[in-house]
């Protein structure tokens, strides 16, 4: 039998809520409904989800929290995808750091925020099998830094964590996904955020800037990621897996 996404939609407005999970079983998908974050964990561990679609303005704990408290359990693995009344750049920023692999700002079309839900599940899934996040306890090696997939940080070379945003993981996860390969702006933008994104300007720069601070990549002589001049960026070192590590 043919596997049928499920998804789980969490708002505290009724008629978003029901009219999203009514338009996604319409056209092919399972949906469930939750109306906060306690009902979100509740439905997590009752079954089995594709991604998460998770309204940030609800009461109590908000989209954003309840994304990175996500990111940190045992549900770390699952794609979300944020819905969002501001149009604010800064907030689509955070929403990114926290964790989220996309975002939809209100009011939306249904048939955009199913555009997304298929292009955020189908980003998870292009991942090659031996590097696909999962709840194993996998590490990624290259020069003196292993890569946590599980915990998604960094550990250097006496063992001291190194934590990483949202945005900063989904980076080196490409870099290490496509090492010693030129990749332009363009393709970072699509495989970190997907081509239907909103895109600021100069936003790759400034997280390979950030990204760079974290593994004390000097930026003048960077020994990790390393510039091409009007071509992109390339990830210089070589990369060993390793599965199943506790």
């Amino acid at each position: 039998m043919d596997h049928i996404d499920h998804i789980l939609v969490v708002d505290d407005d009724h008629g978003i809520r029901t009219g999203v999970v009514d338009y996604l079983r319409k056209n092919g998908l399972r949906a469930t409904a939750a109306v906060d974050g306690r009902d979100m964990l509740a439905q997590l561990d009752a079954s089995a989800f594709d991604l998460v679609v998770l309204d940030i303005m609800m009461p109590g704990e908000d989209g954003l929290a309840l994304c990175r408290n996500l990111r940190s359990g045992k549900h770390r693995a699952l794609p979300v995808l944020l819905l969002t009344a501001r149009d604010d750049e800064t907030d689509r920023i955070v929403g990114l750091e926290m964790g989220a692999d996309d975002y939809v700002t209100k009011p939306f079309s249904p048939r955009e925020l199913l555009a997304r839900i298929k292009a955020v599940i189908r980003r998870t899934r292009m991942l090659p099998p031996n590097l696909r996040i999962t709840e194993a306890s996998d590490t990624i090696s290259f020069g003196q830094w292993k890569l946590d997939t599980t915990a998604r940080h960094l550990l250097d070379a006496e063992g001291t964590v190194v934590a990483l945003s949202g945005a900063e993981f989904r980076l080196l996860r490409v870099f290490l996904d496509h090492p010693q390969r030129v990749l332009s702006r363009d393709q970072l933008l699509n495989l970190t955020q997907g081509r239907d994104a909103e895109l600021f300007d100069r936003s790759i720069d400034l997280m390979v800037s950030r990204l760079r601070q974290r593994l004390r990549d000097d930026a003048k002589e960077p020994a990790y990621i390393k510039t091409v001049r009007s071509e992109g960026y390339v990830f210089a070192m070589s990369v060993t897996v390793h599965g199943d590590v506790s």
